[in-house]
């Protein structure tokens, strides 16, 4: 029997070892691969994960969801979402520059927040509410590139993501947090308009988006201006002791957020629920009702040169259609939902996350989670024009304003792969041009004759239908390898036992 049960172990050490080896990839610094139109090399690496060494090795590196480019193309941010901080490198030389830390005291750090707003009451918890650690998950740049704005996906001691989260604004002069902001629970997509008015920040935890009034260069000027629910509030009355998965049992799971070119409109993905993309009317601040018709599990969305683009997480595609088509759609759209066709598609690898299109808009670019792999699709034919590794399990992505650069967050799943970022230079065989800014610069010109308007250089996850690790701690699971080598070790010690028996 002792020798049964050996057998057993090391068949079931041998499926875990297996299945670890299957599931983690970390291809290696100057990886290249040729596609159609562009070539792609990773040039550099951040890297934390079990058994790392050496001159890539950054121990701030921890669940890394997303990574933002500076719009003078200088640095650029990861969010360590389990590091409860932000990582600044340099642009030019990788080196880390700063570690932006998210944790809070009441009595400390009272000067940074704003007034409160009559939205977002705690309900669970009422003592020291503004002593936690934040879990940083998105970004985005407004007045031009000079504030961040960082969402937290909870505050640590909010177990269950049930109560007020909080946004936290650097100034990026000096990379230091000047302010910090309620939210709704478990916030997650951050977007700021084009004319740098409004920044709309997603709640995943409760259907609902939060608009903030930045018409001001001054943070101590900015408010809280609306809330707004897509079709309800999602009730919550979870437990403060036994955590609960709020990754896949949050309502509609609203992801991707997008103003329209006009800022007319706020456009939000919905992950979970049936779907669909929400609508939001700008100029009333009204919920209109949701726009149906492209595949279920919507992530990330974007809109260049007049079309719609959005990521289908679970079944890996990109799909674009007419904006036009989009908003003639809405006009009926009269708080309830309509469907819209001719979405173009295209399969890139499974898991398809957060995705960018380089500047000339010929090129989109793909962080493909279950596939572990940046896919790259040519948006004139909407066919793949290649694709590389990834450390597994990729999430975040930003391109930087000239192209050439496209950085790759790696947070990882069921505690294998992840704790990475990727840094990969493109060469394409046609000259790409520079973006200029759209960050919220527009605003920089209107603010008392402001003249710091002049900035030019542009720069989940957890699926709702996946579970994955996001921002909880999710529990021990056993790789299907390893379930496999429990089945044969089964097999073994009934062959075995059968013998001993006859």
């Amino acid at each position: 029997m002792r020798r049964i049960f050996s057998i057993l172990a090391v068949m079931v050490a041998f499926g875990v070892a297996t299945a670890e080896a299957q599931s983690a990839i970390h291809p290696s610094v100057g990886t290249t691969v040729k596609g159609e139109g562009l070539s792609l090399t990773i040039v550099n690496k951040h890297i934390n994960y079990h058994g790392s060494t050496g001159e890539y090795c950054d121990q701030y590196i921890n669940s890394p969801k997303s990574a933002n480019i500076h719009p003078d193309g200088t640095k650029y941010y990861v969010n360590s979402l389990e590091g409860c901080a932000t990582v600044v490198y340099d642009m030019k030389t990788h080196k880390r520059l700063k570690v932006i830390n998210y944790r809070f005291e009441d009595e400390k750090d009272a000067a940074l927040w704003s007034k409160p707003s009559k939205f977002y009451p705690f309900t669970h918890y009422t003592e020291r509410l503004n002593t936690f650690m934040g879990k940083p998950v998105e970004s985005t740049f407004s007045h031009g590139g000079r504030y961040l704005w960082i969402p937290f996906y909870r505050r640590t001691y909010d177990l269950n993501a049930q109560d007020p989260s909080a946004v936290a604004v650097i100034d990026t002069r000096t990379d230091e947090i000047v302010k910090l902001m309620e939210t709704g629970p478990l916030p997650k997509m951050v977007a700021c308009s084009h004319d740098g008015r409004h920044v709309a920040i997603t709640h995943w935890g409760n259907n609902t988006v939060g608009i903030v009034n930045v018409a001001s260069l001054n943070p101590d000027e900015w408010y809280h201006e609306k809330l707004l629910v897509v079709d309800y509030v999602l009730p919550l009355n979870f437990s403060l002791t036994q955590q609960v998965d709020r990754d896949n049992k949050s309502g509609y799971c609203l992801r991707g957020t997008v103003f329209t070119p006009d800022d007319k409109y706020l456009l939000v993905g919905c992950m979970g629920g049936n779907g669909g993309i929400a609508v939001i009317d700008m100029e009333t601040q009204e919920y209109l009702g949701r726009v149906l018709g492209m595949m279920a599990n919507v992530r990330h969305l974007v809109i260049r040169d007049g079309y719609l683009y959005l990521s289908v997480n679970k079944s890996g595609y990109v799909q674009r259609i007419r904006l036009e088509k989009v908003m003639n759609a809405v006009k009926n759209i009269s708080g309830k939902t309509v469907t819209v066709s001719g979405w173009e598609n295209c399969k890139v690898g499974d898991g398809a996350r957060t995705i960018e299109l380089s500047p000339s808009g010929h090129f989109i670019f793909a962080a493909c989670n279950l596939a572990s792999r940046l896919y790259v699709v040519d948006s004139r034919t909407m066919t793949v024009a290649g694709s590389i590794e990834v450390d597994s399990y990729p999430v975040g992505l930003d391109i930087s304003n000239d192209g050439r650069f496209v950085i790759v967050t790696s947070q990882g799943r069921s505690n294998q792969g992840g704790n990475a970022v990727n840094i990969y230079q493109v060469d394409y065989d046609e000259p790409e041009p520079v973006l200029k800014n759209t960050d919220g610069a527009a605003v920089l010109n209107t603010i008392n004759g402001s003249d710091e308007g002049s900035a030019t250089a542009q720069n989940e996850e957890n699926s709702a239908t996946v579970p994955q690790h996001d921002g909880g701690n999710a529990g021990w699971q056993l790789p299907a390898a390893a379930g496999g080598a429990l089945v044969l070790a089964a097999a073994a010690y009934f062959f075995f036992r059968r013998k001993a028996n006859a």
